[in-house]
């Protein structure tokens, strides 16, 4: 079985670390290269660096952060926030990236999908799933696709872009398989209702889409405890667990996550900064 990641997440607006709760009420958590210096340090198997500022602002995603952030790191760095273009892609890319996660771009435009993954592989292209409980009889967008698995609990998840702003009107389980077939790789599926809670990840979302895509799913969104994080990776199905709160604000440590999965018989890369703590 391939080894769970555990995975911070850096949200950055206005070139620093922020956190809120369900996408709102952000805190500064510090500097973005910083951080990730700490994580890379605490054996972090992959970094997340979104800039959240980027699509609600019409800017471009800072690519000297991320050449500045990619120095300090020797392990997969996704970057995401403001990728409209292949174009950006390959920017983000040049600048020290190992995969690129679109989200808003991707609803509006999703041949972007195709035209990355045919470009630089489907292995570098992410796509970020923002979703939130609805009432399970809503509206969706989306035509033709495989019925989606049915939760059974009288609701259904809907995408949001524009860093959670704005909702899209599409179904997250059909719209997450939408765009693997189209060519992403990766799933980042945060958890709307979950994010900044410390209350648990959706195992119900996580599990749903897990058994609908074949490619890795990334769980974000609710982190709270050590318990989560197995949870999520075994009943949610997840491939990697993503937290920030709990890192930034030194509640948890990568090094604890990991120890604790371990003893779990949860599969988890360990080295010598995570069996040191």
């Amino acid at each position: 079985m391939l080894a769970k990641r555990i995975i911070p997440c850096l949200d950055v607006k206005d070139g620093q670390v922020v956190k809120g709760v369900h996408f709102v009420n952000l805190r500064d958590a510090g500097d973005p290269v910083e951080n990730a210096r700490l994580y890379n340090a605490e054996g972090a198997d992959e970094l997340v660096f979104l800039d959240i500022s980027a699509t609600p602002e019409g800017k471009a995603t800072t690519v000297e952060m991320v050449r500045q952030v990619a120095v300090e790191v020797f392990m997969p760095f996704t970057v995401g926030g403001g990728v409209r273009t292949v174009k950006d892609v390959r920017a983000l890319l040049l600048a020290g990236a190992d995969k690129v996660s679109i989200n808003t771009a991707a609803v509006r435009n999703p041949e972007l999908l195709t035209a990355a993954a045919e470009r630089f592989g489907s292995q570098c292209i992410v796509v970020a799933v923002d979703a939130k409980r609805v009432a399970a009889d809503g509206p969706t967008e989306l035509a033709k696709v495989p019925p989606r698995p049915s939760t059974g609990s009288g609701h259904r998840w809907e995408v949001y872009v524009n860093g959670g702003r704005t909702p899209a009107g599409l179904d997250a389980v059909e719209w997450t398989m939408r765009a693997v077939e189209l060519g992403a790789g990766e799933v980042l599926l945060t958890s709307m209702d979950g994010d900044g809670t410390l209350n648990g990840y959706d195992l119900a979302l996580t599990r749903t889409i897990a058994e609908a895509v074949p490619v890795p799913v990334i769980a974000s969104g609710g982190a709270g405890s050590l318990e989560h994080f197995a949870q999520v990776l075994t009943e949610g199905q997840a491939d990697a667990a993503l937290a920030a709160s709990l890192f930034h604000d030194r509640v948890l440590s990568i090094g604890q996550v990991k120890a604790y999965l371990a003893a779990q018989d949860i599969p988890v890369r360990l080295t010598e900064a995570t069996n040191e703590e």
